[in-house]
């Protein structure tokens, strides 16, 4: 055991000296771990969707356990009662960071990336729920920071990992339904804000409140920002487009081969300055391939829905990705799929499956920290899609048609995007 934490001292150390060490294809500090040696874990966030992502890595060795809620936190406490327990991620990098090969994270999306990059700065590997940020330029901060340590990630978009999503992917790229230059993309819930409370009670004793705000405004607790209600507040969340954009629009992303759009404008009801909309529509431009026109993809949420499922040419399920192509289309969610219109493909012999199953999600991930192998759905392809969700409600919150500049992250003309695009962050607290 000495001999191989001297070895990862080494790694870490050329790590965080900016030298990006590279051994047997693998990152620091996991790459000299067999196959059947667990990993060193480190959770920051334990409740809620914490919860199951601990669940989907509880076959390694979970070292360390952070969360602000004591109350959110009880059940991980109780599974793992050998695990440090800390409510300041901050702290417990510095104290445990040594011995820690990776680190999940999944607290509210406003502290997704302090937490994510500090790990990434030390040679962690990352597993991060979505969207991958609270903000553009803190993706794409974290997607640099990943390449630049040589790291394994994932978000935890986990559908991504289920068959249904590859016979569709499949059926897209054999040209089943011809050329594809638009796609409709809606979810059916909403996530209507409101103004802020003017009550202020008193915080639980079982809640460190100041380190939930994390690098948010300052501003009274009150219990109806969480749980998970914080996704209806913009210091805190993203609306209905940042819990499930990053699912469904992964979809179109992934059988599309889309990165970075270069026009997006969107429209719902007036802009609340504290909290998210009760719809929204945003409409992206991507290039297009080889030449061939711009590729258009819309996204509805709260109860809107395309002018095909409005005409009654599309089922109207309640959340959907709709594929229109130069000879028909292909309407799938999570786990179903149909050939539209029906009749013209009656008979069709459905190709043969070319992507392999996954092994599981959060598996990918563990397999790939110890081999220094690749996941699905690691930074760079979900940084593309999570800038893209994030660029939407940008667009949304300055009112304004967007000309992007993705490598500048730069609106032409638009400066009243920039403050959307990277928020100041409060006093005592950086990337």
């Amino acid at each position: 055991m000495p001999k191989r934490v001297n070895r990862r001292e080494l790694l870490r150390s050329a790590t965080l000296a900016g030298v990006g060490v590279w051994i047997a294809g693998g990152a620091s500090p996991a790459a000299d771990k067999s196959p059947n040696e667990k990993l060193d874990v480190a959770v920051v966030g334990c409740g809620n969707r914490g919860a199951a992502n601990l669940g989907g890595v509880s076959s390694e060795n979970i070292v360390a356990l952070c969360d602000v809620d004591d109350r959110q936190a009880a059940g991980a406490y109780k599974q793992f009662p050998k695990a440090r327990k800390f409510r300041d991620f901050r702290k417990m990098l510095d104290e445990v960071g040594r011995q820690v090969d990776a680190v999940v994270v999944s607290t509210p999306d406003h502290t997704h990336a302090p937490a994510a990059v500090m790990a990434m700065k030390m040679g962690k590997h990352c597993y991060c729920e979505k969207p991958m940020a609270h903000s553009v330029f803190e993706v794409r901060t974290m997607r640099e920071v990943a390449q630049k340590n040589k790291l394994v990630t994932q978000l935890g978009t986990q559908i991504h990992a289920e068959p249904n999503y590859r016979r569709v992917v499949e059926l897209v790229q054999s040209g089943a339904i011809g050329a594809v230059q638009e796609a409709h993309v809606w979810f059916g819930g909403s996530y209507a804000g409101r103004d802020r409370p003017t009550e202020t009670p008193p915080v639980p004793p079982e809640l460190d409140w100041d380190l939930w705000l994390g690098p948010a405004p300052v501003r009274p607790y009150h219990p109806c920002y969480l749980p998970g209600a914080w996704r209806r507040w913009w210091d805190f969340g993203t609306g209905a487009m940042g819990d499930f954009g990053c699912h469904y629009m992964d979809l179109p992303f992934w059988a599309l081969g889309l990165r970075y759009p270069t026009r997006v404008e969107a429209e719902g009801p007036p802009v609340h300055p504290e909290g998210t909309p009760a719809w929204m529509i945003v409409r992206y431009e991507f290039p297009g391939k080889g030449g061939s026109p711009p590729i258009r993809l819309t996204w509805y949420d709260g109860g809107k829905r395309p002018e095909l499922v409005r005409q009654g040419k599309v089922p109207d399920w309640h959340s959907a990705v709709l594929f229109v192509g130069s000879k028909g289309m292909l309407l799938a969610d999570y786990t179903k799929r149909k050939l539209l219109p029906e009749s013209q493909f009656a008979g069709f012999e459905t190709p043969k499956p070319t992507i392999p199953d996954s092994i599981g999600h959060h598996r990918e991930w563990i397999a790939a920290c110890k081999s220094g192998g690749a996941t699905t759905c690691n930074f760079d392809y979900s940084g593309a899609l999570s800038e893209a969700v994030l660029l939407g409600c940008a667009a949304y919150r300055s009112g304004k048609k967007l000309d992007w500049d993705a490598k500048q992250l730069k609106a032409k003309d638009c400066p009243e995007v920039d403050r959307f695009v990277k928020p100041e962050y409060r006093q005592g607290w950086t990337l």
